[in-house]
């Protein structure tokens, strides 16, 4: 068990251990999804409430029940069973009260599910043997920072529709560049506190 004060893991999950910068974990729908800022708040908030609501559970289902009954090996299965269900509860509620943010993310919306950042946070909590609120911390502070990278980059893509850019660097292309040049003035953040 490692013994961090939630806070810490929670701002370092945002900075120094940030899952998309850091790690790469999550970056199909980053990139799509970050063209305009309305819809990279939209998903990025989703985002967030999913990794956080599916840290908890998939803490209390691993450690109160695979984990006493030498289950550990369903854990894949049972991980992204949670993370199905979770995001098939946001997709309703997202249809329900805002049909604008459902219809501008579309297919990504659903592909929630094979984010995997989010699989990726179930899977590092158990690796660290995280305690439920440090879970539930790292949960909240990895979609903070999933959030935060999303909206970064959407800001930055929709100032550079106005501007010239080389044909050849367009779309995906200078994505790709922006996404590496915000993963190096993360690593900036690299000695405040690791989580590992």
């Amino acid at each position: 068990m490692i013994n961090l004060s939630p806070w810490v893991i929670f701002f370092a999950s945002i900075f120094t251990g940030n899952i998309l910068l850091t790690y790469f974990l999550g970056m199909c729908s980053f990139l799509s999804v970050s063209r305009q800022i309305n819809t990279a708040l939209g998903l990025g908030l989703a985002v967030t409430f999913v990794l956080t609501l599916t840290a908890a559970l998939n803490h209390v289902i691993y450690f109160r029940l695979l984990e006493p009954m030498g289950l550990e090996y369903l854990r894949y299965i049972v991980f992204i069973v949670v993370i199905a269900a979770t995001v098939q509860f946001i997709e309703m509620v997202v249809e329900r009260y805002s049909e604008a943010l459902y219809i501008n993310l579309g297919i990504f919306l659903p592909l929630i599910t094979v984010n995997c950042a989010i699989l990726g946070v179930s899977l590092f909590m158990v690796i660290r043997r995280y305690t439920f609120i440090q879970s539930v911390f790292f949960g909240a502070g990895s979609g903070l920072g999933w959030l935060l990278a999303i909206l970064a980059m959407a800001g930055i893509r929709e100032k550079l529709k106005e501007e010239r850019i080389p044909s050849a660097l367009r779309g995906p292309g200078i994505a790709l560049i922006i996404t590496g040049i915000m993963a190096m003035a993360f690593v900036g953040f690299s000695g405040i506190v690791q989580i590992q």
